[in-house]
């Protein structure tokens, strides 16, 4: 898999990841104010997710492997991240035994399962109420490979059939990879081209993933060993098996290839192979890109189950008899909580495809009183709709509409004489009179790290040019586009620009950065 990107790609990168902290810092903030207050009140992590922590929110794009053991998930891995990873055990049998997180890390190490759910800059604090029978067997394996600093890879034993599935776990296997889905971009599910039956333990496992269908892709591995008329009815056995199981009416995406570091080696399939992994190659590379807005679309299905629950929680809660018969009442309410989903989605004008699985609604309820819950409040209805309805769309409104990064001259054939005429007065505004040249060779001579120079790094050299602190302070803020606290070569072309025009023409920054100085591949970007 090849990772190799030119400049272009890296400051859209950096603009991809000025945007996505602009609206993960918009989520956090509506989470905690708007959301979380209601989840609280009506006990919302107790039957559903877990209440959501900064770090959940902030977490890269998780892919999350699933299948029967030797399907190839670790080498998988492996076969995107080309280079091993600590933790790594590969064989034809079952060979990974826990849950293995692969993240980004400056160099190799493996924390274990006990210490990772108790670090705060780790999403998996959340997996504390598993317990440590489950901590035992769960692992991050950290390393520097230059994917892992976009997307975080889990990978999972090998689902269990024949005698073994009913040896059982020390750990409730369905529940953690509901845990593990909900917060998932992508799960992947593996197959081996000769082994397609689906145990019982792996029926369980997908029938978890219900409610996140959108996020399951299916790949049929190690496809270069059968034949072109043998991958035909492969292909045709495991959508049939899968539609079984999956009772999903839209067709999930099926990838064919062999995902290892040796060549194809059926020359009959190869084109058709290498295609559908370069698709799926594709697929996984865009999740970064569109992280912010998943995580959008998460918080939404959220709210929307969260307010549900409430009118639930309080509608069981009014039905409830004042003083005597609250045990055999409750009881009624718990085996016709059919009927009562059908009197709160008419009472308040619900749609039913946001009310929570009947049968493990009514396992949860079981385990409380009643005539403890609390009272609809309005108040919190009224906010968490105010989220639903403005504040989510306004956070929307910062995703750019894709467009081409054009320049001024390439979007309009008569700009080139006014840009290019010094007599103009706004020709300081446009990106193309700006010396990049120049400034580029001076960034070169700057110490850099990920080729970006930090604020430490250049204050002396900005020192040195004269100007007052509050007007660099000033010119850096209008420079620093990312808000990374550091400048790539664009951005310091800018400051250096805007320094020159000050020292030399005597003309003082502007409040704000003209969009036509901008440099056009961050323009899309522009919040």
């Amino acid at each position: 898999m090849s990772k190799g990107k030119g400049k272009k790609d890296s400051a859209q990168d950096a603009a991809n990841l000025a945007l996505f902290n602009s609206v993960i810092d918009g989520l956090k903030h509506l989470y905690k104010a708007k959301i979380l207050p209601l989840e609280t009140t009506y006990k919302f992590g107790e039957f559903h997710s877990p209440y959501l922590l900064d770090s959940d929110i902030e977490a890269k794009p998780l892919v999350l492997l699933l299948g029967q053991y030797s399907t190839g998930k670790t080498t998988f891995i492996r076969y995107l991240l080309e280079r091993d990873f600590p933790g790594q055990n590969i064989g034809p049998e079952p060979t990974t035994d826990r849950f293995n997180a692969v993240m980004f890390g400056i160099e190799d190490r493996i924390i274990p399962g006990n210490t990772a759910a108790v670090q705060e800059d780790k999403p998996f604090r959340g997996l504390s109420r598993f317990g440590t029978g489950f901590l035992g067997k769960f692992q991050c394996s950290q390393c520097p490979a230059p994917l892992l600093e976009k997307i975080t890879f889990v990978d999972t034993p090998g689902v269990l059939s024949g005698e073994k599935q009913r040896i059982g776990r020390s750990y409730d296997f369905p529940a953690i990879v509901e845990w593990f889905a909900e917060r998932a971009d992508m799960i992947l599910l593996l197959f081996d081209a000769h082994k397609l039956d689906i145990s019982d333990e792996f029926k369980t496992v997908i029938d978890a993933l219900k409610g996140h269908d959108d996020k399951v892709r299916v790949v049929l591995n190690k496809a270069d060993k059968v034949s072109a008329q043998q991958l035909l009815r492969v292909y045709g056995a495991l959508m049939w098996s899968l539609g079984k199981v999956m009772r999903n009416p839209e067709v999930v995406r099926v990838y064919l290839g062999s995902f290892w570091e040796f060549p194809l080696q059926n020359e009959e399939t190869m084109r058709l192979l290498e295609a559908e992994m370069s698709d799926l190659v594709t697929d996984l590379k865009s999740l970064p890109k569109n992280a912010a807005i998943r995580k959008l679309n998460e918080l939404v299905k959220r709210a929307r189950l969260a307010k549900v629950h409430a009118y639930i929680i309080s509608h069981l809660k009014t039905e409830m008899p004042a003083l005597f018969g609250k045990e055999s009442k409750q009881a009624e309410l718990i085996n016709s909580l059919q009927d009562e989903y059908v009197k709160v989605q008419r009472n308040y004008r619900l749609p039913p495809g946001d009310f929570p699985d009947l049968a493990r609604f009514k396992e949860n309820l079981k385990l409380y009183e009643f005539a403890k819950f609390p009272k609809l409040q309005p108040k919190l209805i009224e906010t968490l709709d105010e989220v639903l309805g403005v504040d989510f769309p306004a956070l929307m409104q910062r995703f750019p509409v894709d467009r081409p990064n054009l320049s001024a001259m390439e979007q309009n054939p008569f700009m080139a004489e006014i840009i290019r005429n010094p007599d103009d007065p706004m020709w300081w505004t446009y990106w193309e009179n700006v010396d990049v040249g120049k400034y580029g060779a001076l960034f070169l001579n700057m110490p850099q790290t990920n080729e970006r120079i930090t604020g430490q790094d250049v204050k002396p050299f900005f020192i040195e040019t004269g100007l007052p602190m509050n007007l660099l302070a000033h010119i850096w803020q209008l420079s620093d586009m990312d808000k990374d606290g550091k400048l790539d070569k664009e951005e310091f072309a800018i400051m250096m620009h805007l320094v020159d025009l000050k020292r030399e023409k005597a003309m003082d920054p502007p409040p704000t950065l003209p969009i036509s100085l901008v440099p056009p591949s961050k323009r899309m970007f522009r919040t």
